[in-house]
């Protein structure tokens, strides 16, 4: 089955309640984070350091996806698993080191998750980051007062794409998935509201594994959150 194309989005959303936001490539600019992480990994395995836009495409699905990623531009597959846990371990020690130095929030974030609050809408930030990671960069780039709920990658058994932590922030606030709305910058995001049965959003400035935004399933694409938030009302 063929996915339908976005387009952007000019019409209000009607009935939302909830908002459910990503964090990597939708609130924040993370890519020279992860940059800087994956090459020091690669480094101390004697490995080549990787251009920042290769690393862009291989981010959206988890650290375990991008470590992997990572690996594969030298390793066969059986390879890769002989070095992954050694190659995660040294990702995670660097990431720790880096995390939130270079980051920076993409325009118009604090701005549209003001505009939410100020229409009602409860807030919760999905990412498919650990929370290790995820809950001192919020901190940090002053994003983690907004959300009522914070969902990482290890929150759950699993992660987008799957709908499950979509499905455990509607249950949290007690709204049908109809109520609630996604905004997010890749496919992941697009399959796992889909698969929950909510609306979505996408951004066009994020990373969508190196593919252009506009080719995957959404409800329309925003500029921006402020924008996403001047569309949706209650």
């Amino acid at each position: 089955m063929s996915l339908s194309v976005s387009t952007p989005a000019d019409k209000p959303i009607c009935g939302i309640r909830a908002v459910i936001i990503d964090l990597d490539g939708t609130m924040l600019h993370t890519a020279q984070d992860l940059h800087a992480a994956v090459n020091r990994m690669r480094s101390d395995l004697s490995l080549a350091p990787l251009a920042i836009d290769t690393v862009i495409s291989f981010v959206g699905k988890g650290i375990e996806n991008l470590v992997r990623r990572a690996l594969g531009v030298d390793f066969s597959p059986v390879v890769i698993e002989r070095h992954f846990l050694q190659a995660l371990t040294l990702f995670e020690k660097h990431y720790l080191d880096v995390n939130g130095e270079f980051a920076t929030v993409f325009p118009g974030v604090h701005e549209g998750l003001q505009a939410m609050q100020a229409k009602g809408l409860r807030l919760a930030c999905v990412t498919n980051k650990p929370a290790a990671f995820t809950l001192p960069l919020m901190k940090k780039t002053g994003l983690h007062d907004y959300f009522e709920i914070i969902y990482s990658g290890d929150s759950f058994a699993k992660k987008k794409p799957d709908p499950m932590q979509l499905l455990q922030v509607c249950a949290h606030f007690g709204l049908a998935p109809v109520e609630v709305i996604a905004i997010g910058d890749s496919i992941s995001d697009t399959q796992a509201a889909r698969a929950a049965g909510c609306k979505v959003l996408t951004v066009p400035y994020g990373y969508n594994h190196g593919q252009a935004v506009q080719d995957i399933d959404s409800d329309g694409i925003v500029s921006s959150l402020l924008q996403a938030a001047h569309l949706i009302s209650t």
